[in-house]
Formats: structure tokens, sequence, C-alpha cells
């Protein structure tokens, strides 16, 4: 990570003296950054300086983060809680955070965040919280974050997104959500991300995609789907997406190729705004006999396929249709016959 590189270049640097603070823990002259990593900390010390922008809290045991445990550090810029046993955050954990910009959570045990998670950290720009245990994001725990550029929830367990659940982030340009348990991307899930520049959904487990998931990220640069469970896709999800350009990646789904999976794609690669990164990549699943092979190899063949056997069809209907007027009119002429003879005698 930058923010632990930066520290030990600072460690190195014979032009920045440091000394011991709240007994345990590195402070650095002159630029009050605050080096607590992996001290076997259970909780977070006192007595740290109140000038303190940056402190480094990784790889502890911290278990909680309790009430206002972070009180009078009204300047700290970026606070690092990255691999540090965390398993729960108490109400009013980052009370007096208000001009926070960073703050790292990776890496942690965190099933849920408190409903007020987010209101004191109305500066903040970049919240990362992959390698956790989420399940659910409810709302209005992230609603405050009004000022969030990126926002890291990869690696976790959230199976459904709630409408609403990215209310307030209006500025939000990064979301990644890959390696989660998604199985549909709903209507109204990122209706309130109008500034969303990459949306990271891959190695998700989704099979449907609903028309109007992706009407409202017009700025959407990035979407990717690679690695979850679509067999099919409706060209009508991404004509929604009115971008200026969108790049989307495909590859490593379960496709079932037929003819109207090969009509998608080729629509999709005729628009100009968007381009398909990985088409090459795209393999088929289904049917056995084209397990493996690339779709842009056999597209043209799987309309070719179908119109065959539809000529086949319509073929076998005419000759069973034409065969019954023939019998038909074999019977009639014979009855016609029949009954001349029949006055005759």
């Amino acid at each position: 990570m930058q923010v632990v590189v930066f520290l030990l270049l600072l460690a190195v640097s014979p032009g920045l003296g440091s000394r011991l603070c709240s007994h345990l823990c590195q402070c650095f002259e002159h630029s009050d950054l605050v080096d607590c990593r992996s001290r076997g900390l259970s909780s977070v010390p006192h007595g740290l300086p109140h000038g303190t922008w940056l402190l480094d809290l990784g790889g502890n045991t911290l278990t909680d983060i309790r009430p206002r445990a972070f009180a009078g550090l009204w300047s700290m810029r970026v606070l690092v809680l990255a691999d540090s046993s965390i398993q729960e955050l108490k109400t009013q954990a980052f009370y007096s955070l208000s001009y926070l910009e960073k703050l790292d959570m990776s890496r942690n045990n965190l099933s849920c965040l408190p409903a007020d998670f987010s209101e004191s950290l109305s500066s903040l720009k970049e919240l990362r919280l992959e390698h956790n245990e989420l399940e659910l994001l409810e709302p209005p725990c992230l609603e405050h974050l009004e000022s969030l550029e990126k926002l890291d929830l990869s690696h976790n367990r959230i199976s459904f997104l709630r409408t609403g659940a990215f209310r307030g982030l209006s500025r939000l340009r990064h979301l990644y959500l890959q390696g989660n348990r998604l199985t549909f991307v709903l209507d109204g899930a990122f209706s309130a991300l109008p500034s969303l520049e990459v949306l990271q959904l891959g190695g998700n487990n989704i099979t449907h995609i609903e028309t109007n998931s992706l009407a409202a990220l017009r700025s959407l640069a990035l979407l990717g789907l690679e690695g979850n469970r679509l067999e099919q896709l409706k060209f009508r999800t991404f004509l929604n997406l009115h971008t200026a350009g969108t790049h989307l990646q495909l590859a490593g789904n379960p496709w079932h190729c037929d003819c109207e999976l090969h009509r998608v794609f080729s629509k999709l690669l005729s628009v100009r705004h968007l381009h398909v990164d990985d088409y090459r990549n795209v393999t088929c699943s289904q049917p056995w006999q084209l397990a493996g092979a690339s779709l842009a190899w056999v597209d043209s063949q799987l309309c070719m396929a179908e119109t065959v056997t539809v000529l086949v069809i319509t073929v076998t209907v005419l000759v069973t249709v034409f065969g019954a007027l023939i019998v038909a009119e074999r019977n009639r002429k014979k009855k016609k016959r029949n009954g001349q003879d029949d006055t005759d005698t």
C-alpha cells in the first residue's frame, strides 16, 4: 500500500527524526505521521498527537472500534485499520473525523456497518472495505459520504443490493464489487450514481441483468461482468447506456451460444460507444458440441444452422401438407367414381 511504503521511507530517512509516542507507537516529527503497525494493540492508543494527519494501526488485534475512539484527532486525513481483526464498529466510532479523506479497513472481519457509519465522514474520498464479511448494505449507512470518489467492497459476501444502498454517493467514480455473491442486477441498484465511471461486478454469481439497471450510469466508462453465470444478454440493457463510451468485459461466463446470442453480440459490436474488450475470449458453454469454442469463431454459423433447421422444418411441413392434399384429392376422385358406378348400375 502506498501509505505503508511512505511510512517505511520516512523511517529510514535521516532528515526526519522520530520519537516514541503513546508508549508503543512511533511519531515522525515535522510530518505528524504516527506508525502503530503490528504493535499487538487491542484498542486505539490514547495520547496520540492532536495534529496527527496519518495514523497507521494495521496489523493489530483491535476486534472492535469503540465510540469516540479517535476523539480529538481533528486534523487526521488518512486512517489505516487494515488487517486488524476488526469484527464490529460501535456507534460514533469515527466521531470527530470530519476531515478524514482516506479510510482503509480492508482484510478485517466486518459483517455489517452501523447505521451511523458515515455521519462523521462527509470529507471521505476513498473507502476500502475489501476482504471483509459484509453481507448487506443497509441504508443509510453510506448516505453521508457525499465526497466519496472510490469505494472498494470487493471480496465480501454481498448477495443483494437494496435500492438506495448507494444513496448520497453522487460523486462516486469507482465502485468495486467483484468477488461477492450477487445473483441479479436489479433496476434501481445504481440509480444514485450519476458520476460512476468504473463498475466492477466480475466474479459474482450474476445470472440476470434487468433492462433498466444501468440506465442511470451516464458516465460509465468500464463495466466488468467477467466470471459470472450469464448465459444470455438483452441488447436493450446496454442500449440504455447513454455514455460517451463504455468498455465491457464479458468473458468467463457460461454462454449459451445460439442465434439470439449471436444477434446480441453483433449489435453490441456495431454500436459506436460500446466496446467489448474481451470478445475474442467469450467462449461457449452450451450446447455441448460448442463447449470451449470462441463465439467469435462460431457466431456466423449459429444463425446459419438455425436457418437450415427452419428450412428443414418448413419443407417437411410443406411436404406433409402437400401429401395430405394429394391423398384428399385421390379420395375425393375415388368417391366420385364410386358414386357414378352406383348410378350406372
